[in-house]
């Protein structure tokens, strides 16, 4: 994983909502454990902070970094997916979001970055400028944050009709292939008789593995599981996930509880 990532990894399991700032040489120490070498770290935290995803805290000769708005905002969404979304969609209600939109020629650049949003978002093209999501979907939010409210038509709570093959429709917006394939690469990592690495640093470990997971997991649709195929991955990957994470996190939280420099936000 990139640093960035386990940089958000490790405020957002110890930082976020906890009124603390993380000290830089501890932040140094942890990420090294994970395998990032210093040099790598204090640049990933000038960056971070340039990005407005941290903000600097000196005291005296140390130096704190802190979580920004941005990204709080950024950190509580994955915590979202995670914990409350998951990976496996068992309880869709039938309803789907549409979108549909008609962009002139001229706006090339504004289709390619609604097309971005929308897949982001969960929506997969069923065809022309016609987009589907399962469930409720703030698709208005997300033309209106591009300007192309006038450019777009947006239906909630639509049904299929009963004649509708879900599962052809499915395979026929979304790209399953790479959706389970990001799931199986997880399950290649991680799902494996030898917990060793997990035992020899747990902190390092659970960074790692809630970094992958949430690699996995931000970018899949969450596609109604009774119409996936029966061997779907995310089933099997989430069941790893989740055992390994328990298994990690109170080790991995005592190891941080005694190497990581905190500030507290109210002095």
């Amino acid at each position: 994983m990139q640093p960035q990532t386990l940089m958000l990894m490790l405020f957002g399991t110890y930082a976020l909502d906890q009124g603390v700032s993380l000290g830089a040489g501890s932040v140094i120490e942890v990420l090294g454990r994970a395998g990032v070498s210093t040099h790598a770290t204090r640049s990933t935290l000038s960056r971070m902070v340039g990005r407005d995803l941290l903000e600097r805290h000196p005291v005296g000769r140390k130096m704190y970094f802190g979580l920004t708005e941005r990204s709080t905002t950024i950190l509580r969404d994955g915590r979202a997916r995670i914990w409350q979304d998951g990976a496996v969609n068992d309880r869709w209600d039938g309803t789907w979001t549409l979108l549909s939109f008609s962009l002139p020629e001229s706006m090339q650049r504004e289709r390619h970055d609604l097309r971005s949003r929308l897949a982001w978002a969960g929506f997969g093209p069923v065809q022309g400028g016609l987009w589907i999501a399962p469930g409720d979907v703030p698709a208005q939010q997300i033309v209106a944050e591009l300007g192309l409210a006038a450019h777009a038509r947006v239906f909630r709570q639509a049904r299929a009709d009963d004649t509708t093959d879900i599962a052809a429709l499915i395979a026929d917006a979304y790209d399953l292939t790479e959706v389970a394939a990001r799931y199986q690469d997880f399950l290649d990592r991680w799902d494996r008789p030898d917990t060793g690495d997990i035992k020899r640093d747990p902190l390092a470990s659970r960074l790692s593995l809630v970094a992958e997971w949430l690699d996995a997991i931000r970018r899949d649709p969450r596609l109604p599981v009774e119409h996936l195929p029966a061997d779907w991955p995310a089933v099997r990957a989430q069941k790893v996930f989740r055992d390994l994470e328990a298994a990690a996190r109170e080790p991995a939280r005592a190891i941080a509880d005694d190497l990581l420099d905190t500030l507290s936000s109210s002095g």
